[in-house]
């Protein structure tokens, strides 16, 4: 979630001048306003408009619309049964493991062997509590017909784990889907975050979602070991993959370039993003920033990255030629207002149609949603986590919050979709499906692994339909606030210890001063320095450090009071995150060493 480039100076806050703008937030044709009438059992929403995808012409910064089709007729209470039944395979398709092997390794495991994870063989069959029924996938099917993996990062060191279950060519479909992803969200204490932004997303004009039910899993494991009788593995929420199928059924292109962003914050890192006939280029490296989907060319988001690093460009003639304002407004507004933090550099897709110029903002992984009620359940603060503060360490965003204009254009539909996602609209959400989700997680096995007692969900529950005019709030704070900034790492000097950080930045050009605190413990109750009102961002503490731990505390504060912590964070025992803090050891031969945290 804080993944973020610590690099000393890497924030330049040049002036950016103003262009007219080539593609308005409302530049679509009017033959695109055709809207479909929806029934959903939550109400009318803002109406997505109809199935229309306009990509003529490079860059002209067209909007693209979701194929609404596709979400109607879907009772969003359902739960769909699924009996998934494990064997061993063969080397060749790596299904030559056990179920146990596949579900006792972490994607950590395999990224440091360099190996592909662990797969079994899978009959997948779609049916009731009852069994598999008649006319669904699998159905009277004893071979497998599907190929089984963890899904996932950091959920895979969890004890229940996310499976992907890839149906096999010629083997079948389920709805208009091959690729099966099931997720327990074991880290979203509601169980819904994540359909819920996507149910939303349907409905809101500007998104692009996917398809969404509840499942519930039962696995019979046919490998060593296993009981040959069929488990009860709980609730999960299927989401569906984005893919080139995905793309066709959602009326895009599906011969674009489509990049999800694994941890990206859009500078250009030309050792890395390159051509894929350089010399150089070496995949893994790319896809640890960007992963590829299918087409490989990547010399458009290479011009892209050229262009938005080069200072000399306004970023309003990068937005209209590279971006479509309305696209990224929309998605910004919205993971803003639902407090889904954990989008300042990943957890989306990048997509861009053949034969256009521009990038499009598809969302990703949204259980990190509701992030403002989370926080305060864990009485965890959220230091700069908020606002268009969490997207200052992103380069794109930066240059498009600098913009007057641009900002203009975020606020807009910020507002926008205030008045769309309302807190009765998320009450008679979270009425549908908290219902589903109590029956199973108070329920062997997902009980199990439920980190909140049955009276404690309701309390949480109860306080999420608050979590918009919560962030609205904490958005507005963002406006009037110093942005973040990076904390260097302290220089030993002849003439003392030398502190240096990034200027902090002001929306209203306040002046900002900042509070250096050093410490031997994060409390800073017994500080061994504080310094108040500085106006450099550079200070020399000519005194003697000895060796140790220290912490280093930075506070920016504006003309009008109001604060902001650095980017820099330190995590303490039960991964308690303390903002605004740089820790680094004093070492016996007098030099400094950074403490560098690893997710």
């Amino acid at each position: 979630m804080k993944m973020l480039k610590k690099v000393m100076g890497c924030i330049c806050l040049a002036g950016l001048s103003a262009v007219p703008a080539a593609c308005s937030m409302n530049n679509y044709d009017s033959d695109m306003k055709q809207t479909i009438e929806q029934s959903v059992p939550w109400g009318d929403v803002g109406k997505q408009q109809d199935t229309v995808s306009d990509t003529s012409g490079a860059g002209d910064g067209r909007m693209i619309y979701d194929n609404t089709a596709l979400y109607e007729n879907r009772d969003p209470a359902s739960v769909v049964t699924m009996y998934l039944t494990v064997s061993e395979g063969n080397a060749s398709d790596n299904t030559d493991h056990t179920w146990t092997q596949v579900n006792s390794y972490s994607a950590y495991h395999y990224d440091e062997l360099g190996i592909e994870r662990y797969a079994v063989n899978g009959l997948l069959q779609v049916g009731d509590e009852n069994g598999p029924v008649e006319g669904q996938l699998g159905y009277g099917q004893v071979v497998p017909n599907a190929t089984v993996t963890i899904r996932g990062q950091t959920s895979t060191r969890y004890a229940q784990k996310n499976y992907r279950i890839t149906i096999r060519d010629n083997k079948g479909i389920w709805d208009d889907q091959k690729v099966i992803n099931l997720n327990k969200h074991e880290q979203d204490q509601s169980r819904f975050a994540n359909k819920l932004c996507y149910d939303l997303m349907s409905e809101l004009p500007g998104m692009i979602a996917m398809r969404t039910r509840f499942v519930h899993l039962y696995v019979k494991d046919m490998t060593e070991g296993g009981s040959g009788e069929f488990k009860d593995y709980g609730l999960y929420t299927q989401v569906e993959q984005l893919n080139k199928r995905a793309l066709r059924s959602h009326g895009l292109d599906k011969n674009g370039q489509l990049y999800k962003i694994n941890f990206f914050e859009f500078y250009r890192y030309e050792d890395v993003i390159m051509v894929k006939n350089d010399a150089d280029y070496d995949v893994d490296a790319f896809e640890d920033l960007i992963e590829i989907k299918d087409n490989d060319d990547h010399s458009k988001l290479i011009a892209m990255l050229d262009e938005l690093n080069d200072y000399s460009i306004p970023i309003t003639q990068i937005m209209d030629r590279w971006f479509c304002r309305e696209n990224m407004f929309s998605w910004m507004a919205f993971h803003i207002l639902m407090g889904n933090v954990d989008t300042q550099s990943r957890n989306v897709f990048l997509y861009s149609p053949l034969n256009s110029d521009t990038f499009y903002f598809i969302s990703w992984d949204n259980d990190g949603a509701f992030y403002d009620t989370k926080a305060k359940l864990r009485s965890q603060d959220r230091g700069w986590e908020i606002g268009i503060s969490n997207y200052w360490g992103n380069v794109l965003f930066r240059r498009v919050l600098m913009d007057n204009e641009l900002r203009a254009g975020l606020d807009d539909k910020i507002e926008e979709y205030r008045n769309i996602i309302t807190r009765e609209k998320l009450e008679k959400m979270i009425d549908i499906y908290a219902p589903v989700v109590r029956k199973y997680a108070y329920s062997y096995p997902d009980s199990e692994h439920m980190p909140l007692t049955g009276g404690q969900y309701e309390a949480f529950i109860k306080a999420l339909p608050d979590e918009v005019e919560n962030n609205y709030r904490l958005y507005k704070l963002s406006l009037e606030s110093p942005q973040p900034f990076f904390i260097g790492i302290p220089q030993v000097t002849d003439e003392g210890m030398y502190f240096a950080w990034d200027a902090s930045y002001d929306f209203q050009a306040q002046d900002i001063y900042y509070t250096l605190e050093l410490a031997k413990d994060y409390t800073f109750e017994k500080p061994v320095l504080r310094v108040e009102g500085l106006f450099a961002t550079e200070y020399l503490y000519e005194g003697e450090l000895e060796p140790g731990q220290y912490f280093m505390r930075m506070t920016a504060k504006n003309e009008s009071g109001i604060e902001q912590r650095a980017f820099d964070y330190y995590v303490a025992s039960g991964n308690q995150v303390i903002h605004g803090v740089k820790c680094f050891f004093v070492m016996p031969d007098g030099s400094v060493q950074e403490d560098v945290y690893e997710e």
